[in-house]
């Protein structure tokens, strides 16, 4: 029994999964910084209902021409800041998860796909206030066409932390949070299709894939998983931003009642295609940084795994 317990305590606390850990957030933070305004295009589109602009070029071009060249980087900081903690947080939950349930057996789709919610849930519960704080702060000083928008006036996270707390409630800083518990699919149903593509792609003996061939797969898988849940994606943004109005029978935070209610706003006012408002920046800057993230990942991992000498074993797939 001892032995047991102290197993799977070694199996949670590792130097791999540390790596693992490290590798990604500093792989997600770079990417990030290097597609950050498609970003803030994609988020303009979803919050602010009466923006002309629909398109990406034209979005960040409104901003730069209206709020300065450095205003599709507004709230870089706290975004950078959650997803550091983020990505650190899942990388370590998965990798950790892994380990304890295989323990030296070989992998197959579907635990992965397990692992990948479970660590996904862990990772929404512990940094959800984290996205809520940087919503706020990304979106603060912005220019809205939708004259319903509340400025708001927060001097850095810490303060956006405390005014939160106090005017809304601890139960604020967590909006949004079952959409982005649904969302935990997006990256299960992209696994699923990459894995779907490889199989009836696969060719020869050997069955092998070049480097160009696994990133268009991969793109193509990302992009549908992206399309699939976008209409959580909007939401989970209104949520998170806590500007929009409903009557207070509907209004609870994060509940399936607030997702279906503002569901049928945005197809009331806009059409189905209201769902998908900022998809197009959501998917360039999505594919685009998941690549970059995970190319920056794997090296990391690599020269760390090289330098150290330690065994790669949960890395193979």
């Amino acid at each position: 029994m001892e032995t047991a317990a102290s197993f799977k305590i070694g199996d949670v606390f590792t130097y791999e999964s540390l790596i693992h850990a490290v590798a990604g957030s500093l792989g997600s933070v770079t990417a990030m910084t290097v597609f950050y305004p498609l970003d803030s295009a994609r988020l303009r589109l979803q919050v602010d209902e009466k923006r002309k602009a629909k398109w990406t070029p034209a979005v960040l071009a409104e901003i730069i021409r209206e709020e300065g060249l450095l205003a599709p980087y507004r709230g870089w900081f706290p975004v950078i800041c959650s997803l550091c903690c983020s990505n650190f947080v899942y990388f370590y939950t998965f990798n950790s998860v892994k380990a304890c349930w295989l323990r030296g057996h070989r992998s197959t789709p579907g635990k992965d796909l397990v692992v990948g919610i479970i660590a996904g849930v862990v990772n929404v519960l512990v940094t959800t206030p984290l996205w809520v704080v940087n919503t706020r702060l990304k979106l603060q000083g912005a220019k809205f066409r939708n004259s319903d928008i509340k400025p708001t006036h927060y001097s850095g996270i810490l303060d956006a932390f405390r005014q939160i707390l106090f005017s809304e409630g601890l139960p604020a800083l967590w909006n949004g949070t079952l959409p982005s518990l649904l969302l935990v699919l997006n990256p299960a149903l992209q696994f699923m299709v990459y894995e779907g593509l490889k199989r009836e792609l696969r060719r020869g003996a050997s069955g092998e894939f070049s480097s160009l061939e696994v990133f268009v797969i991969g793109a193509i898988a990302k992009a549908v998983a992206t399309t699939a849940t976008y209409p959580l994606q909007t939401v989970q943004s209104i949520l998170r931003f806590g500007q929009h109005r409903h009557s207070k029978e509907s209004r609870i935070m994060g509940s399936l009642r607030s997702i279906f209610y503002l569901w049928r706003e945005q197809v009331r006012k806009h059409g189905i295609v209201g769902l998908f408002k900022g998809l197009e920046a959501k998917l360039l800057q999505t594919v685009l940084t998941a690549a970059l993230m995970f190319l920056l990942y794997e090296k990391m991992t690599a020269a760390t795994f090289r330098i150290m000498g330690l065994r790669r074993t949960l890395s193979r797939r």
